[in-house]
């Protein structure tokens, strides 16, 4: 079972950029597909982007594709959420997921192993 660490959250101001990480161990992470999602106080769990084992293939939630970019480093055994022209509205807790399901690839991430997030807060 692979144990995922979230990192690089942070209070910031609307209009800038931030980069969140998840360091993971304990299994081979080749293995994975990875995705980042996020909760916002009384919110569902909303999903935010994946990336496919060999990095060939990338999936954003709608309207995200173009301000977040998602990308892995296979040497490193990392996952990173870039964050561009972050606004109030992308204030949450931000979770990444692992998963070796072959399933639809949503679904599959939500069944997988999380992390226990990293908050990020967007001032205005």
């Amino acid at each position: 079972q692979v144990q995922l660490v979230e990192s690089g959250g942070g209070l910031v101001q609307a209009g800038t950029s931030l980069r969140l990480s998840c360091a993971a161990s304990g299994g081979t992470f080749t293995n994975y597909r990875l995705g980042w999602f996020r909760q916002a106080p009384g919110k569902e769990r909303d999903f935010v982007a994946a990336i496919s084992q060999n990095e060939n293939y990338t999936f954003y939630g709608e309207s995200l594709k173009g301000r977040f970019t998602i990308s892995r480093d296979n040497a490193q055994n990392t996952v990173y959420l870039q964050m561009n022209s972050v606004k109030p509205d992308d204030t949450a807790v931000y979770y990444c997921a692992a998963s070796t399901d072959i399933g639809p690839l949503i679904s599959a991430l939500r069944r997988g192993s999380w992390g226990q997030g990293t908050q990020v807060t967007v001032s205005s």
